[in-house]
């Protein structure tokens, strides 16, 4: 393989020279020197200089510094031996465990292409209970599909997305794959001492690029997660969970690199890439003739503007959007559920059954009425209402409170025991109070 020079160092990015033989797009390159610094290929010039990232913010790189081609681009280890585990970005072990090796470790590149997607349309839809009244009523969980969870911050985007691979994991459906993007690293390790004190980890495979991580590493770990669990289904034909938290700091982090790269902003502000930085991602989490990957992202909203450029390309490739509310989360409703503005695609007949639809067309119709009634009772007073008014409002308070549900991962901050109920347990309660 050619060698380069470093010619060019510039926070994050190093400019690297080749006279002949460059390096393709994506491509690791390893310098000489104590750390063997790697770094990774962002593009090149026609003058031969290969704009690399520092992958780990190595401090130590000097120009003149000699660099060598690898002709591979960064690889994971997928297969059983992931399973249980934690990974960095580059799928290093970050739970104190050793490195899985040996002759029956498989590697795979993270840049892989997605893979041909079965057409969904053709399959039969097969809901999958989570035990989450909101959700299982509002925007059914469908294999194979992609569910987002929308909210600013500390409305409850994590904790709901917890008690969602609380529920579906131990139900033992499938691996679940966690993805830890740009989040706290409290949230984390909280999220690592659940899944292990509820013995779930045996299930389950974790990567993280955290919020104490450079753009560059919070921007691969979403590859590198998603390539193991393309593996999985793939190869194994196993049906995957995958959980994202969070997109928007996908964006966030590859928005980051784009201002270090000096590219100039999309009209939204954020990178000129958005668009296939976006669907570089989602593209990959799709469902093939041999299994599925079934995806649950969470989207920080900053402050609290949904209209946001990048929540609405992220929401654009989802089937689901459920939107946590603080005003709601402020009148102490767990979990915090707009339940005007949650939307699915997929609450139809054909899907979820005639009585199902017929609820929540009922149900919205209610809530619709009580939003538009909460301004003359402000003014008048509910007792002057109509009585037909009187009732349909009193039901559709029924219902928001109804909604709300115990979590089981937070009975130990809460003392609020966590509830579980299956979708026909969650229509029959809707119809007690609507009919």
């Amino acid at each position: 393989m050619s060698q380069g020079v470093i010619r060019l160092i510039k926070d994050l990015v190093v400019g690297v020279v080749f006279d002949e033989d460059p390096p393709e797009v994506n491509e690791l390159l390893s310098v000489d020197n104590a750390n063997a610094t790697r770094l990774l290929v962002s593009s090149l010039t026609p003058g031969g200089l290969a704009l690399c990232l520092n992958i780990k913010a190595d401090k130590t790189l000097i120009k003149g510094g000699a660099v060598k081609r690898t002709g591979k681009s960064i690889e994971v280890v997928v297969g059983d031996q992931i399973i249980g585990r934690m990974f960095d970005a580059l799928g290093d072990p970050i739970d104190g465990g050793p490195r899985p090796e040996g002759d029956g470790v498989q590697t795979r590149s993270i840049f892989s292409p997605p893979a041909s997607s079965t057409n969904l349309q053709a399959l039969k839809p097969e809901i999958l209970e989570t035990g989450i009244k909101v959700i299982d009523f509002f925007t059914p969980f469908i294999k194979g599909r992609k569910i987002g969870i929308v909210g600013g911050a500390g409305v409850g985007k994590t904790v709901l997305i917890m008690e969602l691979i609380h529920n579906i994991a131990a139900s033992g459906k499938g691996l679940s794959f966690f993805t830890g993007i740009g989040e706290r690293i409290r949230e984390g390790h909280e999220l690592f001492e659940t899944l292990k004190g509820r013995d779930l980890l045996k299930s389950t495979a974790m990567f993280f690029g955290q919020m104490d991580e450079n753009p560059i590493q919070r921007s691969l770990v979403g590859l590198s997660a998603v390539t193991a669990a393309e593996y999985f289904r793939d190869v194994e034909g196993k049906d995957i969970l995958f959980f994202a938290d969070n997109m928007y700091r996908y964006v966030q982090a590859k928005n980051e690199i784009s201002t270090i790269l000096d590219q100039i902003p999309s009209e939204g502000g954020y990178e000129p890439t958005i668009y296939s930085d976006v669907k570089t991602l989602q593209d990959r989490l799709s469902s093939t003739e041999k299994g599925s990957i079934t995806a649950v992202e969470t989207i920080y909203v900053p402050a609290d503007d949904v209209s946001d450029p990048a929540v609405q390309m992220i929401q654009h490739e989802l089937d689901n959007i459920i939107v946590l509310s603080r005003k709601i989360a402020e009148e102490g409703i767990r979990p915090a559920v707009d339940l005007i503005g949650t939307s699915s695609s997929l609450l139809s007949p054909d899907i979820v059954g005639d009585r199902h639809y017929v609820l929540s067309v009922q149900v919205q119709a209610l809530l619709q009425k009580r939003e538009s009634l909460k301004g003359i009772i402000a003014i008048i007073g509910e007792n002057e209402l109509s009585p037909a008014d009187r009732a349909d409002y009193a039901k559709a308070e029924a219902l928001i409170k109804y909604f709300s549900q115990g979590m089981h991962v937070m009975e130990d901050l809460t003392a609020i025991k966590g509830e579980h109920f299956t979708r026909e347990e969650t229509l029959k309660g809707v119809e007690e109070i609507i009919v």
